[in-house]
């Protein structure tokens, strides 16, 4: 028994553009760790083989971020 495939809809290429530049990383923020915070966060990526650590950082900044602002969302009452 054979299946018929699905008819895919093409995605508009411009919405496909506007999409990639809305997630464009254009703005800067600086970090400054101490002796110890470094070594803290160097022996992280060594022991989880962690390349890139501006995605980590970025990832643990915005879990934290997120988190705070569901737990303190306003409320009507």
């Amino acid at each position: 028994m054979t299946r018929k495939k699905k008819a895919t809809v093409p995605v508009d290429p411009e919405y496909l553009r506007k999409q990639k530049a809305s997630m464009l990383r254009s703005n800067r923020q600086v970090l400054y760790f101490n002796d110890s915070e470094l070594d803290a966060v160097n022996a992280y990526c060594r022991k989880f083989r962690i390349r890139s650590k501006s995605s980590l950082l970025r990832e643990i900044v915005m879990e934290r971020i997120i988190s705070e602002l569901e737990d303190n969302h306003p409320t009507l009452f």
